[in-house]
């Protein structure tokens, strides 16, 4: 199939396809006139490639993993998988520690700031007498 059908299949655009291709997630072969062509397992590649980044792999280890998933998106065992995945779930635990403290710090924030202003709103006004 060619690009444009598999970005249709897939809800990618082609310009991802090509940067998931220069990346080397992606295969293609060329036709002699230049246009790429992938196969039929590419649509499951590309969902594959999807769900690992929204899981938040970045593309150098969504290169490591996917030579290790089956169509169904499991992973099997290959050689420094499990570890890269693990580093990476270790990253995530830490930028969640880091995104809930910083929620609480706002959410202390607002609270502070609605508390004043509910007081601002109740206290006597001092008028000037002239």
């Amino acid at each position: 199939m060619l690009i444009g059908e598999l970005a249709e299949r897939t809800g990618t655009s082609e310009r991802l396809l090509r940067y998931y291709e220069r990346v080397g997630l992606l295969r293609s072969e060329r036709r002699p006139n230049g246009y790429r062509t992938y196969d039929e397992t590419a649509c499951a590649t590309v969902r594959r490639i999807r769900a690992l980044l929204a899981a938040g792999l970045p593309t150098r280890v969504i290169r490591q993993v996917l030579p290790c998933t089956e169509a169904e998106g499991v992973v099997v065992p290959c050689p420094g998988v499990l570890d890269a995945l693990r580093a990476q779930l270790r990253a995530l635990d830490e930028r969640s520690a880091e995104i809930a403290a910083a929620r609480d710090i706002l959410q202390q924030t607002i609270t502070t700031a609605e508390t004043a202003d509910a007081v601002a709103a109740t206290a006597p006004h001092a008028t000037a007498t002239p």
